[in-house]
């Protein structure tokens, strides 16, 4: 297994350009495929998830142009109908992917196969599909009950017509699966309505959801959480050109790094989200501040420097809006006096890992006490980090990323597998590199 050395950081401070979100790339390709005409989307991610996207697209017979050598594309829409109706999608391990575009699909008369990597095929879908086999889709599932990989069928669906106008979709696993039927069911051209069963967690993300399609000019009545209205006679719009905000996950790393400080630390921006980013994410800065950070905000940037006294405070904090970047804060805790405890972060356990027992696992090599339940872990920092640890990282970009911090403390790490963070940020330790010493 390749490795990555990281010696002890001495200096951490400058400025990080953040790449295009995932959650905002591959929701605008979709959204553009489904448009008619000509859609420019700028600053788009170059990533393993968003490649995924980019392949499926061109398999269902959707154009798309890249501008040069840019990460600007072209998406040639078609208005809702996908050009070719028998297709074979391999979607790796990108549920920003798989989950919209089963949705999409399953309205699609079509007769599609959706598959992906072993860890894609552990990670449940069943609530989505139920949702959908309630609006008359047919939908097969090829393995186990419950999850990928799935065959969906054309049958006696039409386009534009489904067999039900309301749908119910349980909201405590992903909040993927009410985005994906917030995205299609405009195509059903009826009254529509989705009602949520029991919790909905990560709701900032529905909130990128929502924006994103008024963007595309497709109104949605959220009555409540629990409760969402799509009027009939709506057909998505392009907004002829749209530009892909910097990521507010990725933020995360950079911005503890300037909250945790070094031996001669200084202050860390970074740039492409800020005050105005439409991205739940950007409230992990809050976070760091509960913690003792100094924050400044811009309408797009954010920084974050150590507390004043240079030393972060543990927190008991129920962090189930930003699930993703939740795990920043549970590696910035070694840095901290007394115990931290995040809450209601039970997705963890169903997304690229199971990321409660792989967190506990490997802050406990680093020397960390670390209890975890069901939905909560929580961390006490050792007095002296341990050095040389070898984190596995579990094919999960978030967890190399995560433990690149531990390098602050004054020890080395090694970083088994660090070519996994290609997922999302495949230029991450070249960029963690550049504003350390």
């Amino acid at each position: 297994m390749e490795f990555l050395d990281l010696a002890p950081i001495a200096k951490v401070a400058g400025t990080v350009a953040l790449p295009g979100s995932k959650s905002i790339s591959n929701r605008t390709l979709l959204l553009a495929a489904l448009c008619a005409g000509q859609t420019t989307v700028r600053g788009l991610l170059a990533s393993d998830d968003t490649q995924r996207m980019l392949e499926a697209l061109a398999t269902l017979g959707v154009k798309v142009d890249q501008i040069g050598e840019s990460r600007d594309f072209i998406v040639h829409g078609c208005a809702g109908n996908f050009p070719n109706k028998d297709a074979d999608l391999f979607l790796g391990n990108a549920g920003t992917a798989f989950r919209p575009l089963t949705a999409a699909l399953a309205l699609s008369n079509g007769n599609y196969h959706l598959h992906g990597v072993a860890r894609m095929h552990e990670r449940p879908i069943g609530d989505l599909v139920d949702a959908l086999r309630q609006a008359g889709c047919q939908i097969d599932y090829l393995g186990n009950e419950g999850f990928p990989p799935l065959q969906i069928k054309p049958d006696q669906i039409k386009p534009g017509v489904v067999a039900a106008d309301r749908v119910q979709v349980k909201g405590n696993v992903s909040s993927q699966f009410l985005t994906g039927l917030l995205m299609a069911l405009p195509l059903s051209n009826r009254n529509m309505t989705i009602e949520v069963v029991g919790e909905l967690i990560s709701k900032p993300y529905i909130e990128i959801t929502l924006n994103l399609m008024a963007k595309f000019g497709l109104r949605v009545e959220k009555k409540s959480w629990n409760e969402f209205f799509i009027p009939a006679g709506q057909v998505y719009q392009s907004p002829g050109e749209i530009f892909v905000e910097g990521d507010a996950s990725s933020a995360s790393y950079f911005l503890a790094a300037g909250a945790i400080g070094a031996l001669d630390g200084g202050a860390v921006r970074v740039t492409g989200v800020g005050s105005e980013s439409i991205q739940g994410d950007k409230r992990f800065a809050e976070t760091l501040a509960q913690m003792g950070a100094q924050i400044t905000w811009g309408p797009n940037w954010i920084e974050a420097a150590p507390p004043s006294d240079g030393q972060l405070k543990a927190i008991d904090v129920d962090l189930n809006h930003i699930p993703d970047a939740a795990m920043t804060i549970a590696v910035a805790a070694l840095y901290t006096k007394g115990k931290t405890t995040i809450r209601n972060i039970e997705s963890w356990r169903v997304k690229e890992t199971d990321r409660l027992s792989a967190m506990a696992t490997e802050l406990r090599k680093v020397g960390a006490i670390v209890e975890e339940g069901q939905d909560w872990i929580s961390v006490i920092p050792p007095e002296q980090l341990a050095p040389n640890a070898e984190i596995d990282t579990y094919d999960d970009h978030r967890m190399a990323m995560c433990f690149s911090l531990v390098a602050l403390g004054g020890v080395p790490v090694r970083i088994n597998d660090p070519k996994c963070t290609a997922k999302t940020f495949p230029t991450y330790f070249e960029e963690l590199a550049r504003i350390t010493k």
